[in-house]
This record gives structure tokens, C-alpha cells and sequence, in this order.
């Protein structure tokens, strides 16, 4: 059974006439009527009640008319969301996302205006389960700090902004008064640190330079239990700034010398991967304001047209 079989019925079952129904879909009347007879051969079933009144729909085939009807609707809107992703009008962008980056909201703000009829869905997920959404093509792209090259394998990141690394203290910390803080100053101190996202070896590299090894005394999952070790006064943290989402007279955040460590924030997604048009948008629109390319919320107008890919 194919589409055309379909039409043909749909065609016949709301005339309840051939020649009526042959007339729309522009074929002989004959041979209409012998593409019902297959389709019922086919099915098995009497679709159509023909009498010398005329024809009439057997209770099959009005049934079999609803689904036929729902069946070619379904066949239409596909074709149609096919042809939106070609043009970058795909109704769902899939995102994911690990730190908030200070230039999403804006990115995201710019590319609903460039592209109002997209849905875009963000998912906030551990880094291993972003890196498995990619591969298996559940989301088009993520927003994450630069992984260690063993922990992305088949993945493409491409680094749109580096931040210094900073210190996270209790605002009662004594240390807290100084602007900035030396490295030299924070061997002893205990530190507070992630499960995932290679926590150890990023502290690792921050303290190569003193020759010794730093001294973390837990881990914690989220970066939210993080801050609240530190307000707790347990210890003190490293991050980029970006995760400074708001002041907090409690936790304070200041500026590492010492050390040129530094961290990239970036688009990730996969090698072999499919990026819609509407995902390949996205990514220029966070690049342009990611770069500083306009000092407020984008121009639809400026994302007209776009590059090729910038991965790496």
C-alpha cells in the first residue's frame, strides 16, 4: 500500500462518487476504480458498499477513511518540518549546557528574533551525559568549559571565550580583604572541589608552578554545593568567573596571580553529527556575541547569513 492509495480513498470516501473523485485527482475513472479494488484486496477488507444507488462506505471503511485522513496529514507535516530544517526553521533546536555562560541569554535572545518559529529547548546536564546526548544526536549542541581531550572522544569543541581563574573565599576568610591573591598564598589551604569536569587535574595545573600538590578535602557534585561549602567557611574554591551569577556579601570571588592558568568556554558537539541550519545559526550568533561584535542584544538582521563551521 502506498501513499497515492491513500489519496485515492480519501478522495472516493468524501465524494462517494468516481467520476467526482477521479475529476479532483486527475486520473482516468477505470483506473480509480481498480486501485480500490487492490487496496481492498490488499487489506482484506470491503472499504466501499457499491450498489446501483450508488457507492457508500462500509462501517471498515469509515473507519479506515479517519485513518487514511490522519495518516496523510501526518505524511504532509513531515514533509513540511523537513523543508523547515532545510531552510533553518526547524521547530525544536535541542541545547545542552554545563556552566552558565554570560552570553547565552543574549545568543538565545538574538537568535529567536532571527528565528522566532524555532523552539529552543536547553537541558542542564552532567558533562558525560551532555557528551552522550551528542553522540546518540539528542541534542545538536552543548555550552561547556574545554574537557581534557580523553573525556571528548568523537566530539568537536570549539573555544569562544577564555576567563582567568579566580578564588572563591568565605567573606570572613582572611585573605578575602586582599583584590587579588597569590598563589604562593593558598598551598596550605584546604579546598573544596568537583566530582566530575577533571576537577584534579585542573587544580593540578593551576599549582604546577609551586611544586606541590593541592589540598583538597572533598568533592562535591554540583557547583552550587561548592558555594555553600565555601560560605560554609570548609575551605576555598577555584573557578572561572562566569559562574558569578550573582553578588553575594558572603562568598567572594577574587582574581588568581600566580599562575597562567586559564579556563575556555565553548560550543561542543559531535564529529559525525548532524547540525540543522537552526543549530548552525545558533553557534554563529553566540560567536558574534560571545566576540563583543555588538555592545547590545544582536540584530536578527546581522544573522542573515553565516560562515562555515569553526571546529576544530
Amino acid at each position: 500500500m502506498e501513499l497515492r492509495h491513500l489519496r485515492y480513498f480519501l478522495a472516493v470516501g468524501e465524494t462517494l462518487n468516481f467520476t467526482k473523485a477521479a475529476v479532483r485527482l486527475r486520473v482516468a475513472q477505470p483506473a480509480l476504480s481498480r486501485q480500490m479494488r487492490d487496496l481492498e484486496d490488499e487489506i482484506g477488507v470491503d472499504l466501499l458498499r457499491r450498489s446501483p444507488r450508488g457507492l457508500s462506505l462500509t462501517p471498515e471503511g469509515k473507519l479506515f477513511l479517519e485513518e487514511a485522513r490522519e495518516l496523510l496529514k501526518f505524511s504532509s507535516e513531515s514533509v513540511k518540518k523537513v523543508h523547515a530544517m532545510v531552510r533553518g526553521e526547524y521547530r525544536e533546536l535541542h541545547i545542552g549546557y554545563r556552566i552558565y555562560m554570560e552570553t547565552l541569554p543574549r545568543a538565545l535572545a538574538g537568535f529567536q528574533k532571527a528565528r522566532p518559529g524555532v523552539k529552543v529547548l536547553l537541558h542542564e546536564l552532567p558533562f558525560d551525559e551532555l557528551m552522550t546526548g551528542l553522540r546518540d544526536a539528542a541534542l545538536e549542541l552543548a555550552v561547556v568549559l574545554r574537557p581534557t581531550r580523553e573525556r571528548i572522544a568523537g566530539i568537536e569543541f570549539e573555544s569562544l571565550r577564555t576567563y582567568p581563574v579566580c578564588v572563591v573565599l568565605n567573606a570572613a576568610h582572611p585573605l578575602a580583604r586582599l583584590e587579588s591573591i597569590p598563589l604562593e598564598k593558598l598551598t596550605a589551604e584546604p579546598i573544596v572541589g568537583l566530582q566530575i569536569d577533571d576537577y584534579r587535574g585542573y587544580l593540578d595545573r593551576i599549582f604546577a608552578s609551586t611544586g606541590l600538590k593541592p589540598r583538597m578535602i572533598m568533592e562535591c557534585d554540583t557547583y552550587g554545593s561548592v558555594l555553600i561549602e565555601v560560605e560554609a567557611g570548609r575551605g576555598i574554591a577555584f573557578c572561572a568567573p562566569i559562574f558569578k551569577l550573582a553578588d553575594d556579601k558572603r562568598v567572594l570571588y577574587r582574581r588568581l596571580t600566580g599562575t597562567t592558568e586559564s579556563l575556555s568556554a565553548g560550543i561542543a558537539r559531535a564529529k559525525k553529527g548532524h547540525v540543522t541550519p537552526a543549530g548552525e545559526q545558533f553557534c554563529e550568533i553566540l560567536r558574534m556575541v560571545s566576540n563583543g561584535a555588538t555592545a547590545t542584544e544582536p540584530d536578527p538582521q546581522d544573522f542573515s547569513s553565516f560562515p562555515q563551521s569553526r571546529f576544530i
